[in-house]
This record gives C-alpha cells, structure tokens and sequence, in this order.
C-alpha cells in the first residue's frame, strides 16, 4: 500500500470520529484566542493564498484533513479547475472554506509584524495537533495541502 493510499484510508477512517473533529475544533478555538491576542492585521487581500508568491508551503496533518472533509464534502463536492498554483478554494481573492480552513491558514497571515510571535505559536499548537494523533491513535501524516487535496480526490495538481 503506498503512502496515498495510507492516507486516504487514515483521513476517511478518522474523519468517522466525531471525537477527532471535536478535539481539532477545540485546538483551533485556543488558536484563535492567542492569535486575537496578538491581533495580526487581516487585509482580505487573499495573498496569504497564493502560496508561491510568498515562497511558503502549507502543510496539514491526518486529523485536520479529516475535520476538513466531512464538513467541506458536504458544502463542496468537487474544485473547480485548477492549475495547481494557490489554494483551489480560494475564489475572487476569498477563502470558501473559511469555516474550515486547516492550522496553517489560520496561523499564516501577511502582516510583516506578525512574523514574530507565528513561528512561536505554530510550533506550539502543532505540538498540540500531533499529540492529539498519539492520544486518538490515528496515523499521523504531514502533508503538503495540495498534494493531499489531490490524493483525496479534489482535483489534480496540472504543474
């Protein structure tokens, strides 16, 4: 079985666990008191999408794919085409899984004076994220977004 293969399994076996969703949901919620502690400027300009240009890659793990697919299948069935550059939910400078978005959108933002605490807090609330794995015993996986957004079915990389 390859790796794909592992991880679609892990993320549809874990995304049947309301306990996983819950507990994301509960790591995302912390997440967001720290970052409103820090109170980063948001400008809805939709850059922080467009991965190449800021040179960065987003990654995402087992249980946050998993707290991802069930809402979103339900909401979006299929991208739209795609050229692989970006975020394929991203649509008129706008996130259309906002309500869903994984860590490392919610972590990420533009701001230049935002950079300082990130790194401090990313670390911190991924630790929480891949102890959650351990404590759940759901296989952790650590894979670039779109990569895993292809393996899961929504849409091919074309570059």
């Amino acid at each position: 079985m390859n790796d794909q293969m592992e991880l679609c399994n892990a993320v549809e076996k874990a995304a049947q666990r309301p306990e996983g969703a819950a507990a994301v949901a509960s790591i995302y919620n912390a997440l967001q008191q720290a970052i409103d502690a820090q109170k980063p400027v948001c400008l809805v300009s939709g850059r922080c999408c467009r991965f190449e240009e800021f040179g960065h890659r987003l990654y995402v793990t087992t249980l946050e794919l998993a707290a991802f697919v069930r809402p979103v299948r339900l909401q979006t069935p299929s991208l739209q085409p795609w050229d692989g550059s970006g975020c394929p939910f991203q649509r008129n400078k706008l996130c259309t899984v906002h309500a869903f978005r994984p860590f490392g959108c919610r972590i990420f933002f533009c701001d230049a004076t935002a950079t300082a605490w990130q790194n401090q807090q990313y670390e911190l609330f991924h630790r929480r994220l891949k102890d959650l794995h351990v404590q759940l015993d759901v296989p952790y996986f650590y894979v670039e977004w779109r990569e895993a957004l292809a393996a899961l079915g929504w849409g091919k990389m074309t570059r």
